[in-house]
């Protein structure tokens, strides 16, 4: 480990967090870096955030879609520019494990050398653990990573969240939640102990600050008795009895309880009143045989029948509100279960992973309802054994000149009528 690591490394024992963007670029320069900024993502992944510090020079916020920064973030490629010549600009994700938190932007005055490169990006990863560290005892990410005021509900549901993406060999979890600033009875939960994978999404009925305090005890009821290895339908009971304790008859979440085992790929699900969980297998979606839903969590008042299907490795198992497809657009059409098929294909056919295809389908859902969700939209995609998690590892640098950067957008899909399957018509 070299010198500027091992500082960094020793001054993180006792460092403020508003101290950080400054402390990493004076460490990135002992490197060889003439300059290094940190820009975290927003909540609604749609633009990077500059943290600003003591010796960090200012930047201006920059769109995740549409600049050479977010297609480092969209892609996880290292991207070097030749736009600042005889400067050298590079551009290289900021992730906790697999989760994207940002980019870091790094200025040099030539092209570094392979092992400055090596060192700087362990520099860059001791970072990303030091932003999420510092983030349990401090707001000041939390305050950049927001570009418009937080309702209360938001609020709890945002800290109710484990990370929006976790990934090993053998397992990719994913998530998404919209609005992002004022969401109120979605949520999503997720953990992997060993062989076992459990998922959780759930739709409180309500908005605003009751569906949130609704959802967070279902959500600290499912952790509870997750926790304490109970099976699936002993959790869902035990989530049903702490929201039919705590609220009136009127009060209820729909959702879907579900457990993967990575080893063999049997995965086993409840639902309770909501939609039916969807599988991409390549890029063909597919739908478990049927199961039978039984009532929402809260009024259940019989044990709930549990539901099983083989995956295959490679499928994406999808788990989502009916938010995403009951989003309308200003002339009354309904997003629907055609257009959310046809962009999973389209996404898994273009190459998306996972983190990406649930980012930009939480745009598409709003884009068709002119950014102005009626009601929450969240969902959770696990993909199973394919070695995904190595896919988002961060991959060698890639170099785009001036003219090229202005072609880095991904098209969202367009409104085209999707036909049954989700084909186009």
């Amino acid at each position: 480990m070299n010198r500027p690591l091992r500082s960094l490394l020793h001054a993180s024992h006792l460092l403020s967090a508003d101290l950080l963007a400054g402390l990493v670029a004076d460490h990135a320069r002992a490197l060889g870096a003439d300059d290094l900024v940190i820009y975290l993502a927003d909540y609604a992944q749609v633009t990077l955030l500059p943290l600003s510090g003591q010796g960090v020079p200012s930047r201006q916020e920059l769109s995740i879609d549409g600049t050479l920064a977010g297609l480092a973030y969209r892609r996880l490629e290292s991207m070097d520019s030749t736009s600042d010549a005889p400067a050298h600009r590079t551009w290289i994700p900021l992730l906790d494990g697999v989760e994207r938190l940002g980019v870091v932007e790094l200025v040099f005055p030539s092209a570094p050398a392979t092992d400055v490169q090596e060192d700087l990006t362990a520099l860059i990863a001791l970072t990303a653990e030091l932003i999420v560290v510092n983030d349990a005892y401090s707001d000041v990410f939390s305050r950049l990573r927001r570009r418009k005021v937080l309702s209360l509900a938001a609020e709890i549901q945002w800290d109710l969240l484990p990370p929006l993406t976790f990934g090993t060999e053998r397992v990719v979890i994913t998530g998404g939640l919209e609005p992002a600033y004022d969401i109120g009875g979605d949520t999503f939960d997720y953990a992997v102990n060993g062989d076992v994978a459990d998922l959780m999404v759930l739709d409180a009925v309500g908005h605003g600050l009751p569906a949130a305090v609704l959802a967070s005890v279902a959500v600290g009821a499912y952790r509870h008795a997750r926790r304490s290895q109970l099976d699936l339908p002993d959790i869902s009971r035990h989530v049903n009895d702490a929201i039919s304790s705590q609220f009136g008859a009127s009060q209820f979440a729909t959702g879907v309880l579900a457990r993967l085992d990575l080893a063999s790929g049997r995965l086993r699900w409840i639902n309770a009143g909501h939609p039916e969980p969807l599988i991409l297998r390549g890029t063909a979606v597919i739908r478990p045989p049927a199961c039978p839903p039984s009532r929402p969590f809260g009024l259940q008042d019989a044990a709930p029948e549990c539901c099983e299907f083989r995956l295959e490795p490679g499928d994406r198992l999808l788990l989502y509100t009916d938010g995403i497809t009951e989003a309308r657009s200003p002339q009354g059409d309904f997003f629907g279960e055609a257009r959310l098929t046809g962009f999973l294909s389209a996404a898994a056919a273009g190459g998306d992973r996972a983190p990406e295809t649930v980012r930009r389908l939480m745009r598409r859902v709003l884009l068709h309802q002119a950014d102005q969700l009626q009601d929450d939209a969240s969902l959770v995609m696990l993909e199973w054994r394919s070695g995904a998690g190595q896919r988002l590892v961060p991959t060698p640098r890639s170099r785009l000149t001036a003219e090229t950067q202005a072609a880095v957008e991904p098209p969202l899909l367009d409104e085209t009528p999707l036909g049954a399957g989700g084909a186009r018509s």
